[in-house]
């Protein structure tokens, strides 16, 4: 860590401290009030700021935490124990809160997960041990001759693969890393891809455990959950508008902010990282005779596996229907469902081709794991962070409040204001599930069945979840594109983040258009479109003007 960061974090945690001991005593109550944002508001920021995420999520982790022992404390001195012995409780709770309550809590809640992670990494060793992945690499070269081609493959193969996000990110990663690699596209793009073609396609597909969830939430509506899911989408303005950004970005080669200068390091060093800071690789040495169907084969069997694992756990073989199927599944056991039977068969089909030998297999088990570590540690204590944000410290309950206050006399602005509530809500959570879990029941309830606002005002609450998602530092989406992309996590945020708010600034725009004004989708969806491409074409000049100077 450089030495303006060390003085940054050492003055924060002095501050956070001083927080963390003052807040339980001086507050009588924080639970549901603004002061359950604050933890994740810390952490973020410092995450930001000093560019080192483990420390930055444990020291919010740690301020939930002892702002939710406030109460012990006060019970404590309220039986009529003495102030060292009410800090002494304060401080047990906080680290009981912090084992049990948030690490503990987020391993077992998203072990599956963890498992899911553990074998695509076994499954990308295998394929590069048996020369899959640099067969691939060759035909791509052959076939894929420029940067943006590259750009846009990834692209369109992240939009393919639409089933669910974190299956989008670590296939599409792994898939793409070699062809963006030999163009030389910077981890920091290649993660930007990524991350632009996970939430933002699942949540505008109708068939995928995004739209499964969401209909889960929308009933009472007048409407099934699917049909009012399939009505919101030409309202989606953030996530349709962050693929028109993505393709007029990439054509224009008109990159702005931090990713400037990790393209410009790629193309002119060959520097595809732009820090000393590294993420593992795997590397080993690839079998000469391998084929590019050793690696698509296991890549379309994991595809077909994982899906047909969603929908077993989700009943489709027990009598339901296929949209049932996956509005009832759960991804943190259906994907490594599918995973563990795909892994199997790519061990035998790859020592059948005679590629690798059993023992050759058995050996990128631990590769890995080991690569997956750094994503399955953020995972874990951003799920924790969560945990104490939501669970003890009730900032949902806290926003839910807030919108229904808001409500009254705001019905043409009310998407907007969703859309805004929603952004900062998945940006300081850090999951968008969690975020239209709570705002659909309230979007529901403010808007008329036959209003059409009410499907402006869905698609508001949805996209503007993705947005705040497509932000945060702590999103498991972010972070598993960052895995994904083999890229340093915080410099995945920060280069991505001037590019979301720019899009988000345009769907903000549209979502006034389309609930004051009245436009139909198309109409904001052309004028989000004509403001993106004016804004790139504005940016491209700047940096020529720059080039010149």
């Amino acid at each position: 860590m450089k030495q303006p960061n060390k003085i940054v974090m050492g003055v924060a945690i002095v501050v956070i401290v001083a927080l963390a001991i003052l807040v339980p005593v001086m507050v009588p109550e924080t639970y549901a009030t603004f002061w359950a944002l604050v933890p994740p508001i810390i952490a973020i920021g410092l995450a930001l700021i000093t560019k080192e995420v483990y420390s930055s999520l444990f020291i919010g982790i740690a301020v939930g935490a002892a702002f939710a022992s406030g109460a012990a404390a006060r019970e404590a001195l309220a039986a009529g124990a003495s102030t060292g012995a009410a800090v002494a409780t304060a401080a047990a709770t906080t680290v009981d809160h912090v084992i049990n309550d948030g690490l503990i809590a987020a391993i077992s809640g998203t072990a599956g997960i963890f498992l899911f992670l553990v074998i695509l990494g076994v499954i990308v060793a295998l394929m590069n041990k048996s020369g899959g992945s640099a067969a691939f690499g060759r035909w791509a070269q052959a076939h894929i001759k420029t940067r943006a081609g590259a750009q846009l493959a990834t692209f369109v193969l992240g939009v393919l693969i639409f089933i669910d996000d974190y299956f989008n990110c670590l296939t599409v990663g792994s898939v793409m890393q070699p062809v963006t690699d030999n163009h030389k596209v910077s981890r920091a793009k290649l993660a930007y891809l990524i991350d632009s073609t996970a939430a933002p396609v699942c949540m505008i597909a109708p068939i995928s455990s995004w739209a499964a969830a969401v209909a889960s939430y929308t009933e009472g509506t007048g409407y099934s959950g699917i049909q009012l899911f399939i009505r919101a989408i030409p309202y989606n303005f953030y996530s349709l508008l962050t693929f028109v950004f993505v393709i007029a970005m990439v054509v224009m080669n008109a990159d702005y902010g931090p990713m400037r200068l990790h393209e410009r390091n790629a193309i002119e060093k060959g520097d595809l990282f732009s820090t000393d800071e590294r993420v593992d690789e795997l590397v080993t040495e690839s079998n000469p005779r391998g084929k590019v169907i050793d690696l698509v084969l296991p890549i379309i069997v994991l595809v077909v596996l994982s899906v047909i694992g969603l929908i077993y756990v989700g009943g489709f073989f027990s009598g339901a229907s296929f949209v049932d199927a996956f509005a009832g599944t759960d991804a943190t056991v259906g994907l490594p469902w599918g995973a563990i039977i795909a892994l199997i068969f790519v061990v035998i089909y790859l020592m059948g081709r005679k590629l690798i030998t059993f023992k050759e297999a058995m050996e990128c088990v631990p590769q890995g794991f080991i690569a997956m570590v750094p994503a399955i540690t953020i995972l874990t204590m951003a799920a924790s962070l969560k945990n104490m944000s939501n669970d003890l410290l009730g900032s949902a309950v806290y926003v839910e409040a807030l919108m229904k206050s808001s409500a009254e006399g705001l019905a043409s602005f009310l998407p907007a204001v969703i859309f805004i509530v929603a952004c900062l809500l998945a940006f300081a959570t850090g999951t968008s599930w969690g975020t239209f879990g709570i705002l659909i029941p309230i979007v529901t309830s403010i808007f008329d069945p036959t209003d059409s606002l009410l499907y402006v005002g869905i698609s508001a609450c949805l996209a503007g979840a993705v947005c705040g998602d497509h932000c945060s530092p702590i999103s498991d989406t972010t972070i598993m594109s960052s895995a994904g992309a083999r890229c340093v996590h915080v410099l995945h945020v920060s280069t991505q983040l001037p590019y979301a708010i720019t899009v988000a600034v345009v769907s903000f725009l549209c979502f006034i258009l389309a609930g004051v004004f009245h436009l139909s989708a198309p109409v904001c969806l052309v004028i989000g479109a004509v403001l993106i491409v004016g804004f790139l074409f504005l940016m491209k000049g700047k940096d020529s003007q720059k080039a010149k100077a």
